[in-house]
């Protein structure tokens, strides 16, 4: 008779090749991973900057992948926790994860892109690997913070280039040409085949323009919780700005 150890590893084999590894009863679901304990390794790292006790707070995690974040949420205690994936492969990962965890989480196939059709507020947006992926990444931002953000935002990106931050004046001539060139000017690298193998990597930006895209879409930088990541807060846009109009957007090259 197969021990419950073994009927562990049996599904989490049946489920595909899992990016987050974490042990379920004490089974590692990707135990030979190129990056160990990852991402408790990097959680580890900015987990002081999300409050102890989340009793009483909402959590939406866009791209959840295995599920990693949204069950410490719920370990945190967060009364109710709403995870969401493009990938049906990830989503089943998560739902065997939580299961196996006893964590009550709720779970809806879409993309960022979608935050508006859920209806509702969040306490806490965790917004984590995924910004680069995206065709249209300051969309991205926009309808989080129209839709789905309440009060905080956890943000990570992978970053390439300068890690300066320029101190830019609020308007330049058109004559002034030399600031684009600066290290610390906010760029994006665009990436139009691949990157570490990887077809889905569209947009890369450095320290100045992850920190800008925030700021120009209403979140505002509470602290730099590790080197890659971000807890915001959501603030009041200009009058003048308007809810973007969602079209044919996409998550990922070739998907539609």
């Amino acid at each position: 008779m197969m021990s419950e150890r073994d009927e562990i590893r049996r599904r989490i084999d049946d489920l595909g090749q899992w990016f987050h590894n974490m042990p379920l009863n004490g089974v590692w679901t990707a135990p030979g991973h190129f990056l160990g304990d990852y991402p408790n390794v990097k959680w580890q790292r900015f987990a002081h900057a999300i409050p102890a006790d989340l009793s009483g707070m909402t959590v939406l995690d866009i791209g959840c992948n295995g599920g990693f974040y949204s069950i410490e949420m719920k370990r945190r205690g967060a009364d109710r926790v709403v995870a969401v994936d493009t990938e049906p492969m990830y989503l089943n990962q998560a739902r065997f994860a939580a299961e196996t965890s006893g964590a009550e989480i709720e779970f809806h196939q879409m993309s960022v892109y979608d935050v508006g059709r859920l209806g509702e507020r969040f306490d806490l947006v965790i917004f984590m690997g995924v910004f680069y992926h995206l065709r249209h990444p300051l969309l991205a931002l926009d309808l989080i913070h129209e839709h789905a953000a309440r009060d905080m935002l956890l943000f990570q990106s992978m970053m390439r280039g300068s890690l300066d931050v320029e101190p830019l004046e609020p308007n330049y001539p058109f004559t002034e040409t030399g600031i684009f060139d600066k290290p610390g000017f906010p760029k994006m690298h665009f990436i139009e085949h691949r990157y570490s193998d990887d077809d889905s990597n569209w947009w890369v930006p450095n320290r100045a323009c992850v920190e800008a895209m925030l700021r120009d879409s209403g979140f505002e930088i509470d602290q730099r919780a590790e080197e890659e990541v971000y807890l915001c807060r959501r603030a009041e846009r200009d009058r003048g700005y308007q809810t973007p109009m969602v079209g044919a957007v996409y998550p990922a090259r070739g998907k539609e």
